[in-house]
């Protein structure tokens, strides 16, 4: 696919948040090439002067002003990477995240960055300079035809377990985010057996369908896993909301179980990542 790219300035990258554990988001491009059927960002496109549709652009965010971390406070966390990929492959060319990185040496809050790509290993040496931080991979499966077919211009499955392997072995703190959890095929067990050894602590998030995805994903599962119809139905039709309820109180079980610390984002509004 023709990926439409572009290069805008802007004064400030570091914007206030609502989202549940983070304060401050940083994201250095605005679009992603991933091609996720769930991207919840689609919603970003209201926002750009972007004919092309979500997924077949994107936009590098020229600062041309130096971080304003002087409202920053220690207690907070600021996310790189909150509606797009601060690691996509635009980042190979313009540095952004990279020059971002630089920036934040003394930075008192704690950073971290969320991102599907292996690139983020090239900055290890930044990443340590950085008092705080965390370096959280998105994987949701093991199994790489399903991310094939649901995140088709992603990193592979084994490429994103060799990044947290790399990061953690160089004394980065680093997290596995299981997002989002498709029911009945995303298997989190499976994840913690081949990520928990290079993992500090674990992040869950429901797939949360909603505006112009949620047609295209149930029609997914509809044609590629028809046996989970009745499942996505049941949730996501019907609204019954046992199944996360259910589903999380497991979640905690297995993480206490393999002392792992971990957080889960369901019934939410908001989205991390």
């Amino acid at each position: 696919m023709k990926i439409q790219v572009s290069v805008k300035e802007t004064k400030q990258i570091l914007t206030k948040s609502k989202l549940p554990d983070a304060n401050y988001v940083i994201n250095p491009y605005l679009g992603c090439t991933h091609g996720c059927i769930y991207c919840y960002a689609e919603f970003m496109r209201r926002f750009s002067q972007h004919a092309e549709p979500w997924g077949a652009f994107i936009e590098a965010k020229k600062c041309t002003t130096n971080l304003d971390l002087r409202r920053v406070l220690p207690t907070d966390t600021i996310l790189i990477g909150s509606v797009t990929d601060a690691y996509n492959p635009l980042e190979y060319k313009f540095c952004i995240t990279q020059s971002i990185l630089k920036q934040l040496s003394s930075c008192v809050a704690r950073v971290e960055i969320l991102t599907k790509s292996k690139l983020v290993c090239r900055d290890i040496d930044l990443l340590k300079k950085i008092p705080h931080v965390a370096v959280g991979i998105s994987l949701n499966t093991t199994d790489d035809l399903f991310r094939s077919k649901t995140e088709p211009y992603a990193a592979s499955v084994k490429d994103r377990i060799e990044t947290l392997k790399i990061l953690h072995e160089a004394g980065i703190s680093t997290y596995l985010f299981v997002a989002p959890l498709f029911p009945g095929l995303s298997d989190y067990r499976v994840l913690l057996e081949q990520a928990a050894r290079y993992i500090d602590y674990v992040c869950f998030e429901n797939l949360n369908l909603r505006g112009s995805y949620k047609a295209r994903v149930l029609s997914f599962i509809s044609q590629e896993y028809p046996e989970k119809t009745p499942l996505f139905e049941k949730i996501y039709h019907q609204r019954d909301l046992s199944y996360w309820d259910d589903l999380e109180h497991n979640i905690r079980q297995y993480c206490d179980m393999l002392h792992i610390p971990c957080r889960i984002y369901f019934h939410h509004g908001s989205f991390k990542a």
